[in-house]
């Protein structure tokens, strides 16, 4: 397990932020289920979920940065989870996973021409003699507004991004598993969407969040 407690330069593990939250969030915790849970909830939900952020480099994924920033996507909370869990000697590693997500909105999908999202990324976490699957992904907040089945986690059981939403609509459909990871793969990540977006994604991606910034 020891590579799995190890931090790198993306799970940055070690930053002294990452420990100091790891510390507070698990402080009144007596079991590695418990302190599981905890970091858990606090990535849910203190960590904002933002798809229109930066990802075309290395460095926007880095635990701590996404801490600072208190928002990110899928792959970036997943990081985050994986090094608090690390901080706290949980062994984590990232998993990735093609989804099709039928309930993206019309503007998002004609951006990506299809409901396909080639990188989801969530955690697995070694409690208990086992790896549990953990998808830290949408915020409390933004699954009220979206009536979206937030993902609840006991701290020993699977805990992924749910198939239908609070309407009986279908939601999260998983395509195709794309394999565990001690550290981020970021060099995959990025092939994988361009093959699925084109080589212009990134290009077109950056113009929309300067976009969404110039409209506020």
């Amino acid at each position: 397990m020891e590579r799995y407690l190890r931090a790198t330069p993306i799970i940055d593990s070690d930053n002294r932020a990452i420990r100091e939250k790891a510390r507070d969030l698990t402080e009144a915790c007596d079991t590695i289920p418990d302190k599981a849970r905890s970091l858990f909830y606090f990535v849910r939900d203190d960590i904002k979920y933002n798809i229109y952020v930066p990802s075309d480099r290395p460095e926007y994924y880095i635990a701590s940065r996404i801490l600072a920033l208190k928002e990110g996507f899928c792959v970036q909370k997943a990081v985050l989870l994986a090094a608090l869990a690390r901080a706290m000697e949980i062994p984590s590693r990232l998993h990735l996973a093609a989804i099709r997500n039928h309930l993206v909105p019309d503007k998002l999908k004609g951006f990506m021409g299809g409901n396909i999202f080639p990188t989801h990324g969530y955690d697995e976490l070694y409690i208990e003699g086992k790896w549990v699957k953990v998808a830290p992904t949408f915020d409390l907040q933004m699954c009220r507004q979206n009536r979206l089945v937030p993902v609840e986690f006991d701290g020993k059981h699977d805990a992924v991004l749910p198939v239908y939403n609070l309407d009986g609509k279908p939601h999260i459909e998983y395509v195709e598993d794309r394999g565990s990871y001690e550290d981020l793969p970021f060099e995959k990540i990025r092939d994988w969407r361009i093959e699925t977006f084109g080589p212009d994604f990134f290009d077109r991606m950056r113009q929309l969040i300067e976009d969404r910034k110039t409209k506020g």
